[in-house]
Parts: structure tokens; sequence; C-alpha cells
């Protein structure tokens, strides 16, 4: 089974400094029928405004990815890490008990467009701990790059989550297959692009929910290169 969510259907917020759309209820954002999909809780397609940002806030309990698609973010955080993230590298925060963060823009010149991803952890209370990973280009170009996995795997953060992160470019005329195994669920986004997933044709910011399905074949666009992320779940 294969249920659409609509890139115009997602929540969305401009407050000048930050436009962001919102895939799940979140901030002013409720709707009980989008609440999130199994442990994915939240997607936010977020622009950020050159030289500004979130300052620090609090979370806990929570698996929380960043993704950037273009420009920089600059983090730091109450475990003592000052970092910039920038494309093809993947964020991982556990706020486990309890982290105090900030997120800006990196750049005074440019604006910062990116995914931030929270997933539901398996086990509260835990340590707080942080991971940044860099990968080439190549890594995802017409296959799936795993960004974060339930096991240590190379080039992947390690979450505490049974959930499984994939992305993958797909350009013009090529598909791609991806296994289910019995009982595993799947949330497919569009990063850009277009694609046709299992006959459904899907653009950019577009989502499917998927159940009972086997098999996900993923074909990209006649038109230009294509960005999925696959959310493999339990």
């Amino acid at each position: 089974m294969i249920t659409v969510r609509k890139a115009n259907e997602r929540g969305h917020a401009n407050h000048g400094w930050l436009d962001s759309y919102h895939t799940f209820s979140f901030a002013n954002y409720h709707d009980p029928k989008h609440m999130g999909f199994r442990s994915l809780r939240v997607i936010n397609e977020d622009r950020i405004a050159p030289d500004r940002g979130f300052g620090a806030h609090a979370h806990r309990d929570m698996e929380i990815l960043s993704y950037v698609l273009r420009g920089k973010l600059a983090h730091k955080d109450s475990m003592g890490h000052t970092e910039v993230l920038g494309p093809n590298e993947i964020q991982r925060m556990s706020a486990g008990n309890g982290v105090v963060h900030s997120e800006f823009n990196g750049s005074d010149s440019e604006p910062v467009h990116f995914l931030q991803i929270w997933i539901q952890p398996r086990s509260t209370g835990i340590q707080p701990s942080y991971e940044q990973l860099k990968f080439e280009a190549e890594e995802k170009k017409n296959r799936f790059k795993i960004l974060a996995s339930p096991e240590r795997e190379p080039g992947a953060a390690l979450i505490n989550q049974d959930a499984r992160v994939s992305v993958a470019e797909i350009e013009p005329g090529h598909k791609l297959t991806y296994g289910l195994k019995d009982g595993r669920h799947a949330w497919v986004h569009v990063i850009d692009g277009s694609i046709v997933l299992n006959g459904t044709s899907l653009s950019t910011g577009d989502a499917v929910a998927v159940s009972d399905e086997a098999l996900l074949e993923i074909e990209g666009s006649e038109t230009g290169n294509s960005e999925v992320l696959v959310f493999d779940l339990a």
C-alpha cells in the first residue's frame, strides 16, 4: 500500500529569516492525520537567511539528523561541538537525557537550505552524543548511500532506533530498487526532481508512506537528476 503526501499539503511557516515546510505536525502546524510515520516524527525543509538561525534551545530523547542541500549550517552544542555542515554530509545528534544546541546559517551572504529529521529513539535517557560524517557525491549517484543505521556501518551515523536512512541521486532514465523485509515500512521523500515509484509519479517535496510492499522501484526523471531519501522503518 502506498499513500501519497503531496508537497503542497505540508505545513508552511515563513518568518522572513526562516522559510520552513513541515511534512508532519510541528510547532504551530498541527494536523492529527500527520503526526509522523512509525518512528519518523519530523521532516522539516528549512531555508535560513544569511547570518540568522535558531538560538540555543534544548532537546531530549530524540534522534536528530541534519542534511544540507545547499549552503552551510553552523552548529554548536552543550557537549562542546562547534561544527559547520555542508552538502554530502550527515549530522546526527542523539539528544538523550538532554542537550542544548544552536543552528545558524554559516554564511553571511548565502542562504542555507537543509532538511532536519527527527526519529523517536528506541530507548530513552541515554547519554547525549554527536556525529558528523562526510561522503563523496559519487557514493549516492545511481545507488543508495546509507546515512544512518542502528548498527555501526562504514560511513553511516549510528542511531538509537531500528531505522535505516538512505539517500540516492538518480540520473535520467536510471532505475533503482530497494527491498523491504517482511513487516518493514518505508517513507520515501523526494528531495529534488521527479521520480516514478512503483508506478506513482512524485515531484520535489512529495513523499509516500509504504506498507505491505516487498520492493520499491524508483525511476528517475527524463529531464534531470533527482534525489530521494528512503526511511526503512520497523
